[in-house]
């Protein structure tokens, strides 16, 4: 058994004054600062709805990050916190000590809540939440006056019980209350519902969106507008849309094409965006180009993966200046057997000063191909992870690559794919040959510099799907433990 720590003084008070909530609820306004946060956690954990509510209503500092302290769903407990900041708005309550600007609701940690209680400083301001400002741009001097409640909204057609309780609180208090969401996930929603969720929250401060929808392009061109507002995006998730078969012209006349290519020129809004997500979204095709031309700012971060490019959206890369300070390049699962790379070599040129992870797994690259990129790949002296499985390399430009890897002194994991000699003419592994050949090349590599974390994986397995993997060690698939 281990040694529990003991509780301290705090801990023990709390826990005191929890057992009589009524008289703990009356002298409230009277009780030191410092026992506010430990108390409030007892309070929440033993679901003292009446103390949470009270203590919501009269607390003592600045911001209160609340979501942290229910790690499970508690909807009394929740609707404590809401009537909490309603006893605020009345007229009736006006608690002397209450200095509550900021309710904090996202799922993130939050070093309020590990602060000793004796510390001064513990107002907990909006900006020192979090290493990123909330809001980029001042709000109005109106909406400094009023509380500021900040969320994280992932909306969909099937809330829980919890989103649906605070939307509902949300839209009868937009007017009384500064509503401000950071992050959106939107996975399904009717047009008339994106209108409710938008007269609540700007979507000026909105900072990261993902939209996992099964929207149409239709659907997609009612959303174009509040996509343009949100001007201090820094992340986008694009995920699949569905494709109308059939062209379509709406009721304005506005043809499909022309709601693409009003939904893409709403990347030209954007001031901040720093990591764009693609996966496969029919409407982007052979328009990748269209996007990157449309940003103003440098992207640390391009990911397209799953997705068929074009030639023409591959021949943009090295023209682009938004893709010229890369430090992440993720293009998992595109296809590129039969593409030019001189573009993709091009690209990696620019970016060897600043890229730090590159991902090519399963894009069925041949030993040509890589031959193109080899003198853009020894450029790059800050990587620090590769991923080429699922490519057709022979042991031959697996160890020219190799040679090309002398300035790879930041890598710390790199990942290839099982040599072509390890297969017969139908791809089924030699067993015995894999590991092999696996060591033949980490001895080659080691002749050039010393790997930290380096492995070999082959194709998946005809029968079970899995895959070997060689990492000093060879760790087989199902089939063969």
């Amino acid at each position: 058994m281990g040694v529990q720590n003991p509780l301290t003084l705090q801990e023990l008070a709390s826990q005191t004054l929890v057992r009589d909530e009524a008289l703990t609820m009356s002298f409230l306004e009277k009780l030191p600062p410092g026992l506010f946060p430990t108390l409030f956690k007892e309070a929440c954990t033993g679901s003292h709805t009446k103390l949470v509510r009270a203590m919501v209503a009269v607390w003592p500092f600045p911001c209160l990050p609340m979501w942290t302290l229910m790690k499970t769903p508690d909807l009394e407990t929740f609707h404590a916190v809401l009537d909490g900041v309603d006893m605020r708005l009345t007229g009736e309550f006006q608690p002397r000590k209450a200095k509550l600007q900021v309710l904090d609701l996202r799922n993130v940690h939050h070093v309020f809540w590990n602060m000793q209680a004796d510390e001064e400083d513990t107002s907990c301001s909006a900006e020192t939440l979090d290493k990123k400002p909330v809001v980029k741009v001042l709000p109005r001097y109106a909406l400094r006056q009023r509380l500021k409640v900040i969320v994280e909204l992932c909306i969909s057609s099937c809330l829980s019980e919890e989103q649906v309780c605070f939307l509902k609180w949300a839209q009868q208090r937009k007017g009384s209350l500064h509503f401000c969401c950071t992050k959106m996930k939107i996975c399904s929603l009717s047009a008339h519902v994106i209108r409710e969720i938008f007269s609540v929250f700007d979507p000026e401060h909105i900072r990261e969106l993902e939209l996992n929808t099964r929207w149409n392009t239709l659907q997609l061109e009612h959303f174009a507008s509040y996509f343009g507002d949100m001007k201090n995006l820094c992340k986008v998730f694009l995920a699949p849309l569905h494709k109308i078969i059939y062209p379509f012209t709406t009721k304005r006349g506005v043809t499909e094409a022309e709601c693409i290519k009003n939904f893409i020129s709403q990347f030209s809004h954007y001031n901040c965006l720093q990591q764009l997500f693609v996966k496969p979204t029919h409407f982007l095709r052979d328009k990748i180009n269209q996007v990157l031309g449309f940003l103003m700012t440098p992207l640390k971060t391009l990911s397209i993966t799953g997705y068929q490019i074009s030639q023409s959206d591959l021949d943009f890369f090295p023209c682009c200046q938004s893709l010229f300070q890369l430090k992440h390049l993720d293009l998992r699962g595109v296809v590129l057997q039969d593409f030019d790379l001189m573009p993709l070599r091009g690209l990696l040129e620019k970016v060897a000063d600043t890229l730090k992870t590159l991902d090519l797994l399963g894009c069925r690259m041949e030993d040509s191909q890589v031959n193109v990129l080899l003198p853009a790949l020894r450029q790059c002296s800050r990587l620090r992870y590769v991923n080429f499985y699922n490519n057709d390399f022979s042991m031959a430009i697996l160890k020219d690559l190799f040679q090309h890897t002398v300035n790879w002194s930041k890598m710390k994991v790199e990942k290839y794919p099982a040599p072509l000699e390890c297969y017969d003419d139908l791809t089924h592994l030699f067993k015995e040959r894999f590991p092999h050949l696996c060591q033949d090349l980490v001895d080659t590599l080691r002749t050039v510099r010393q790997p930290k974390n380096i492995s070999f994986a082959t194709l998946n397995c005809h029968t079970c799907d899995e895959c070997f993997v060689y990492d000093q060690v060879s760790r087989l698939c199902g089939c063969w433990e």
